[in-house]
């Protein structure tokens, strides 16, 4: 299998709820469920590859306090070398819905700090040389996101595939952030966005058409995937062709971080040779089972053939 990293945002998640309607101002709701956890796109990639029992490293960085110091004892011996930054800890409070969807309120905390010196302090390029690391929200790691072209380098050097994921801008899609996210596309092996983020960069309401614009600003032998929730995913394989693959239909609990619990398990089956086909099935079968199951689950360790099936069960 080849090595497996992540680089990015790793935050205090505490989801709330189900809410509705939404309270009045001056009223308190009572709510059935709460649950303080892990979080950020970074941070929920590599909870499911632990889930699945997939060998990985993280780069990140955590504040100066009591949730830096919690956050950074749940991933063990990985967060040896983090970053402690003078900052309190990003935390983002979820109130979730009826439906599944959410509603975020999030402080700035540490992670505009991540720098491009604190991932290069936690990464050994050759022990991931030939492998994939998952570049996660682009817009919150301020201090990072300056310097990409100096790790895209770092990347090339080291025949790193990087696997981008910018999340969504906290300004929304400026010209200026489609920008940068075209010109980073150019850089990077592989492409993993939802379905909104797609069509709003290619400035199409066709998805494929919205994916193979995408696709044709990545470099030869790229692979471009589109999410799109309930209706699974499509992607544009490195020789151009179309794969899509339908969502398993589950009773949804929560779907927050259900696109970085999809690159995980995607990411894992290609670091394990598998066709796009099959990474595409098992992103959107570990996903699912993760966005049905309280407390959290990803499925088995070994989730591809017929333990993929099971993933449901």
């Amino acid at each position: 299998m080849k090595p497996l990293a992540v680089i990015g945002n790793v935050n205090v998640d505490l989801i709330l709820g189900p809410a509705a309607p939404w309270p009045k101002a001056g009223t308190e709701i009572i709510v059935d469920h709460d649950e303080l956890r892990v979080g950020g796109q970074a941070g929920n990639t590599a909870l499911a590859w632990d889930g699945l029992g997939v060998p990985y490293d993280i780069a990140a960085n955590v504040g100066d306090d009591q949730f830096g110091r919690w956050l950074s004892s749940a991933f063990g011996d990985r967060a040896a070398r983090w970053r402690v930054r003078p900052e309190r800890t990003t935390l983002s409070v979820g109130i979730t819905h009826p439906d599944g969807e959410r509603t975020f309120f999030t402080t700035r905390g540490h992670l505009p700090r991540l720098s491009l010196d604190d991932v290069l302090a936690i990464l050994d390029g050759e022990r991931l040389r030939g492998g994939y690391a998952l570049l996660s929200a682009a817009f919150l790691t301020e201090d990072l996101t300056r310097d990409y072209d100096a790790l895209f380098d770092w990347a090339d050097a080291h025949a790193i595939t990087l696997a981008l994921d910018t999340g969504w801008p906290l300004e929304g899609w400026t010209e200026a952030n489609c920008l940068a996210t075209r010109r980073w596309l150019g850089r990077c092996g592989i492409a993993l966005m939802n379905e909104v983020e797609t069509t709003t960069l290619a400035g199409s309401s066709d998805l494929e058409a919205a994916a193979r614009a995408l696709h044709a600003l990545m470099p030869p032998g790229a692979i471009f995937v589109a999410k799109c929730g309930p209706d699974g995913a499509l992607a544009i394989n490195s020789d151009g062709r179309v794969h899509t693959v339908a969502a398993p239909r589950v009773t949804v609990i929560d779907t927050i971080g259900a696109g970085d619990v999809f690159n995980a398990g995607f990411l894992a089956a290609l670091a394990r040779g598998e066709p796009i086909a099959t990474c595409l099935e098992t992103g959107t079968a570990v996903a699912s089972r993760a966005i049905s199951t309280l407390p959290r689950s990803y499925g088995p360790a070994d989730f591809t053939s017929a333990a993929l099936e099971e993933t449901l069960q």
